[in-house]
């Protein structure tokens, strides 16, 4: 794994000097656009919009506009918003980890303690799995600043990029159904969760959309067509929830 950050993480006084990697990776299947006459790769360009002429990396600076006109920012224009925190994950406080709704997690990178720091990441790591608490900290990373929480994944510390308040939307615009449920209808589908509780196991589920669709290119690239079962879901109208409850409730208990 290549490092996409260098710094500190620090609470209280105890600094501990870090890397931090990306602990996931895309399983999409990468695909190219084509030209629908010719099947020629479509390849993108950045443009001068004034001249029309291809403008290479090295040349491209970022700017903001105000009114007419760009203010062109330089590297150091970005440290010298907040020098701290594009150096530090500074733990701010440290919270419940049952408090943080799940919605508002968005990536997760490992983080790995440097020379030196080995001592102080056993440290944290060891007291976050005992009080079973999350550290709340901010971090600029890519001229973005981010909120995260510290925790513990199989021994080894994992920062969690979340969502700032203002990023969430009120799910009140949302028109949601007034419709009642009895008390028997809930106990039935508490009765249907209970049988379907399990031991949360993530090495059970695989990407099955990927390797059907491969089966899929691989078919097409024979001159053949995969077969496809054609499969659309039925919804449950409300006069029939009480009989389908059941009906789950028998089909689990078959199976199991």
């Amino acid at each position: 794994m290549k490092s996409i950050w260098n710094g500190t993480l620090s609470f209280g006084l105890v600094n501990i000097p870090i890397k931090m990697y990306s602990a996931s990776e895309s399983r999409r299947i990468d695909l190219d656009m084509l030209d629908s006459k010719d099947h020629a790769r479509i390849r993108y360009q950045r443009v001068n919009e004034t001249s029309g002429k291809e403008v290479e990396w090295k040349d491209i600076v970022k700017g903001f506009k105000i009114d007419d006109k760009y203010v062109v920012l330089e590297e150091e224009d970005f440290e010298l918003a907040n020098a701290k925190k594009s150096k530090v994950v500074e733990i701010e406080a440290f919270v419940n980890e049952v408090d943080v709704a799940d919605m508002l997690f968005k990536k997760p990178y490992f983080l790995e303690p440097q020379k030196e720091g080995g001592k102080a990441y056993n440290l944290l790591r060891d007291a976050l799995k005992k009080t079973e608490k999350l550290g709340l900290a901010t971090f600029v990373m890519r001229q973005k600043e981010n909120l995260c929480l510290i925790g513990v994944y199989k021994n080894a510390l994992v920062l969690h990029v979340i969502r700032f308040a203002d990023e969430v939307r009120n799910p009140s615009e949302l028109k949601i159904s007034t419709s009642k449920v009895t008390k028997k209808e809930v106990e039935m589908a508490e009765s249907l969760i209970e049988q379907y509780t399990e031991p949360f196991d993530l090495g059970k589920y695989k990407d099955q959309y990927n390797e059907q669709l491969m089966k899929v290119i691989k078919a097409k690239s024979k001159g053949k067509k995969a077969k496809v079962k054609k499969f659309e879901p039925e919804n449950t109208a409300a006069k029939d929830l009480m009989a389908q409850l059941k009906a789950s409730l028998e089909k689990r208990k078959k199976a199991s």
